[in-house]
This record gives structure tokens, C-alpha cells and sequence, in this order.
């Protein structure tokens, strides 16, 4: 009988992507590999089944950590589609922490994504992708949401964190390639009065009650003011500083374009009415997709029709 090994997600061969990309068990890992087999920046990660033993993902933890040559790593959750409430990944712990606590997610029938660490507190720059139409072979638009210096990807789509800057672009041919001119593109920021301090007060609130908790650094009882405190005793002082976001996005706009306009075209989905994904940039500074979800699978008793209020959530 053939022993199941996990393999890191760039070194895998182009029939190994190609497969993965069709296996919608697993839909993170799916578009993972989709990302990568477009070239487009993924971060390497290995895929632990919930039928794997502790072994293999003993194994899958080791052929990561090699081959990226790091002491931590970060866990993320997949499998089928999404409830409510799950786990909420993207932490990153040392190796020797990851075998507990990947072993609670596989024991709730879930998969386990471990990926090359990141630092969630240093980002220079978070943007929401989002392509929609009505139907095959009809125009729709290009929606980016941005979000500047300290705030992540968790925040647009499951932190209810308004974005800084938004820019659209209407009459968008996903079929067809032609690249918009510069004066095409709408451009709007938030105008809401104390717009800013809302939104990292809302930061600090999540990083307290979910990602320093789960961490380990917080206990979750205590508020915004202690993660306040916790990032700048670390030096993490992204969050408060100046938030140049609109110019950010503006730089990256036209290769934004150029890659939704290859996911859209790789989508199997040919009917499909409302695409996402989203992008990091690093402090490094390096860049990744992390996602491409289909707004149609998504979530349980998610219809097509249901598929464009859900627009954020997506």
C-alpha cells in the first residue's frame, strides 16, 4: 500500500497542481494551487487530510520547515464549505506547538493547511479583489478595497474593518483582454468623521479577543488598549503611523487588473457571478494571494441568486 507523504506546495510537479486544482475538498488548498500553477505569488504550504495520522503530520510539519528553512509555521483550516463559525486561521506558532494544535482541527473533520510564516502586525498594504458580472460573455467590474500599515486580510473579509480606499472599475471584459486606461479607474476613500480611529480601534479589538488569544499573548477577557500596548512594546508600530493607502493601491492597480483578469479566465466555474481573492503586501516586502473563492460555494444554502449580497463575507 502507498504511504500518503504531504509535499510543499512549490515543489510540486505540474500534473500534482493541475490535479489539486480540480479537488474541491479542499478549497483553500484548490485555489492555492491554482494560484501557483499561474505564477501568481502563493505562500508555500503543505495540505494534511483529516484521515492523516499524527505522523504524517509530524512529516508534512518537517518537509515544510525544511524546505523553507524556518522554526514556525502557520495554520490555517480547510475543508468543504464553510459554516458560521470555524476556525479562524492564519496565526503562525514554532514547529513544536504545531502537532497539538493542528491535531484539534483534523479531529473536527477538518484539513489543515500549514504555510510559511508571516507576520499579520507589519503588512504594508491588504487588498480585497473583487470581480463580478451577471452572466457569461456579459461586462462587469472590478472592485479593489484596501487597507493600509498593520491591518491583514481578516479584517476586510471577516472583521466588518471598512476599507480606506476603494477603486472600481466599471464595463470590465473578463473574457477579452483590454487594459483600462488610467482615467477608468474611480477612486474613493472613506469620509466618515473619525473614520480612521474607528477602524483601528476595531483592529486592536480583533487582535485582543481573537489573534493575541489565540496565541497565546492575551486572554481574550481584556480590550483594545492592552493590544495597543502589546504592539508597540514590540516595536509593531504600523497601525499607528501614517496610512499612505490610496497611493499603495494606486501604484498596484494595473497589475491587479492583469491578475484578476487571469483568474477569471482560469475559473472552471464558466457561469460564475461573483469572484474574490485577496492580496498581502509584506513588510519584507514580498507580496501573496491567498485565496479565489466563488461566491456560489462558499458558504452552506448559498444560491447564485444569494451570491451577490454577500459581497464582503465573499
Amino acid at each position: 500500500m502507498t504511504t500518503y507523504l504531504p509535499r510543499p506546495l512549490h515543489a510540486l510537479t505540474a500534473a500534482e497542481l493541475e490535479a489539486a486544482a480540480k479537488d474541491r475538498r479542499w478549497p483553500k488548498w484548490q485555489t492555492m494551487a491554482l494560484l501557483h500553477s499561474l505564477r501568481l505569488p502563493v505562500l508555500n504550504a503543505c495540505l494534511v487530510r483529516p484521515c492523516d495520522s499524527a505522523a504524517t503530520l509530524r512529516a508534512a510539519a518537517h518537509a515544510l520547515a525544511t524546505a523553507i528553512s524556518a522554526r514556525t509555521l502557520m495554520i490555517r483550516s480547510d475543508g468543504g464549505v464553510e459554516k458560521a463559525q470555524y476556525y479562524r486561521g492564519g496565526n503562525t506558532f514554532p514547529t513544536e506547538e504545531i502537532g497539538p494544535r493542528a491535531a484539534r482541527l483534523l479531529s473536527d473533520g477538518r484539513a489543515v493547511i500549514l504555510a510559511e510564516p508571516t507576520n499579520r502586525f507589519t503588512n504594508r498594504l491588504t487588498v480585497l479583489v473583487r470581480m463580478e458580472r451577471p452572466g457569461p460573455g456579459r461586462l462587469g467590474s472590478l472592485t479593489l478595497e484596501a487597507l493600509g500599515p498593520g491591518y491583514d486580510v481578516a479584517d476586510l473579509t471577516r472583521g466588518h474593518i471598512p476599507p480606506q480606499v476603494t477603486a472600481h472599475l466599471d464595463d470590465v471584459d473578463f473574457t477579452h483582454y483590454q487594459p483600462p486606461r488610467w482615467h477608468e479607474w474611480k477612486f474613493t476613500g472613506d469620509q466618515c468623521p473619525g473614520g480612521e480611529d474607528i477602524r483601528r480601534t476595531r483592529r486592536l479589538e480583533r487582535l485582543a479577543s481573537q489573534t493575541l488569544t489565540d496565541g497565546g499573548h492575551l486572554n481574550g477577557e481584556v480590550g483594545s488598549e492592552h493590544a495597543e500596548i502589546w504592539l508597540r512594546q514590540r516595536g509593531y508600530l504600523h497601525l499607528f503611523g501614517p496610512q499612505p493607502t490610496r497611493a499603495a493601491l494606486a501604484r498596484r492597480a494595473r497589475q491587479l487588473f492583469e491578475d484578476a483578469f487571469s483568474l477569471a479566465r482560469s475559473q472552471p466555474n464558466r457561469n460564475w457571478h461573483c469572484l474574490a481573492s485577496a492580496f498581502s503586501v509584506f513588510a519584507e516586502p514580498r507580496t501573496t494571494y491567498w485565496d479565489l473563492v466563488d461566491g456560489v460555494h462558499k458558504y452552506a444554502a448559498t444560491a447564485p441568486a444569494a451570491a451577490r449580497p454577500e459581497k464582503r463575507t465573499a
